[in-house]
């Protein structure tokens, strides 16, 4: 007996892991979905007996396919495999209709323990290895992506237990960028607002950069709002949220990629790198201390607020063949 198996990550390398890990006795058919809309026309065009659901995708994202299927009357049993772990998200998901929801990488002891209802009574044809097409080949960014998704997932965690709110999570961006366009990002990303900036250095293993985090004036009056910081003047309380969220966002970032690449990365004081300061002032700044850098972008929001925190992971050109080698264990071996 066949089961058959929908698999939607915008991940290659995440497809490709979850399909080898599936265990023999599903005896699976798998169908591979690169976001929610594709998954959504295999849905339609086809019958499946159980879907395997990321949550952040471009196109259309987790929680969207899950409202189309509950619109559409969709009813195939969906188990969430995401890296964003706040416990909001997995409450969302389970209202959306999702029959569980399991932190990534997914264990191939947990993937047994969920399709066991789905284990037949009959005995299946010889289990043959999956086969993978060429657009599930792997590389360097493609690896990159992934371990910045699991990465920033444990850092939206963070937040979100911090102000006990629903963070959102746009898709990272992982680029190789000269200076100027490190300056250009900055800019882009203030959205010609004044902003605040703050600054630490990490290294693990001849590995070493500095995280960037950047909030903007707007975000900073926010977020004063739903903290119960003393309002006495006894603090600094522009420079407290700062730093506060600064240590959170960075240290379980940096956590999340450490774990993956078996580095413990140690971190410098944080530096105040501007308050309340134009955009070109912060970009001049940056201009100064990096010529070319891989620059890891990721952005997030608070929901209900206008909240956005900017986080930059900039590595230097000299830790990446280290860091390759840390994760080999995910390169493609089929070449």
């Amino acid at each position: 007996m066949t089961t058959r198996v929908l698999i939607t990550d915008d991940s290659a390398l995440a497809r490709k892991q979850l399909a080898r890990s599936l265990p023999e006795f599903v005896n699976a058919e798998i169908t591979f979905a690169e976001n929610g809309k594709v998954a959504i026309e295999q849905l339609q065009s086809s019958s499946f007996d159980v879907m395997f659901l990321d949550l952040t995708m471009p196109e259309m994202d987790g929680y969207e396919t899950l409202e189309v299927m509950r619109s559409n009357s969709i009813n195939v049993p969906v188990f969430v495999v995401s890296g964003d772990i706040q416990p909001k998200a997995q409450d969302r998901v389970i209202s959306l209709g999702a029959k569980a929801f399991v932190k990534k990488p997914v264990s191939q002891e947990k993937l047994v323990e969920l399709l066991e209802p789905f284990k037949s009574s009959e005995p299946s044809a010889p289990h043959k290895p999956t086969e993978l097409s060429e657009d599930m080949k792997v590389g360097r960014r493609e690896i990159y992506m992934e371990v910045v998704n699991l990465a920033m997932g444990q850092a939206a965690d963070s937040l979100a237990r911090y102000f006990d709110v629903f963070v959102h999570m746009p898709l990272p961006q992982v680029n190789v960028l000269e200076v100027s366009e490190l300056t250009m990002t900055i800019k882009h990303l203030a959205n010609n607002d004044s902003m605040n900036g703050i600054c630490q250095g990490f290294s693990g293993e001849g590995l070493a950069g500095e995280a960037l985090m950047l909030i903007s004036d707007s975000s900073m009056k926010d977020l004063l709002d739903i903290l119960d910081y003393p309002d006495d003047g006894s603090v600094n309380n522009n420079l407290e949220v700062l730093v506060d969220v600064g240590n959170v966002l960075i240290s379980a970032f940096l956590r999340g990629v450490g774990e993956q690449a078996g580095l413990a990365f140690a971190q410098s004081y944080p530096v105040i790198i501007g308050q309340h300061q134009s955009v070109e002032k912060l970009a001049e700044t940056m201009r100064s201390k990096w010529k070319r850098t891989v620059t890891i972008e990721v952005s997030y929001a608070i929901d209900g607020t206008n909240i956005k925190c900017d986080l930059l992971l900039l590595l230097v050109d000299e830790s990446l063949p280290l860091l390759d080698a840390k994760l080999a264990y995910l390169m493609d071996d089929e070449e």
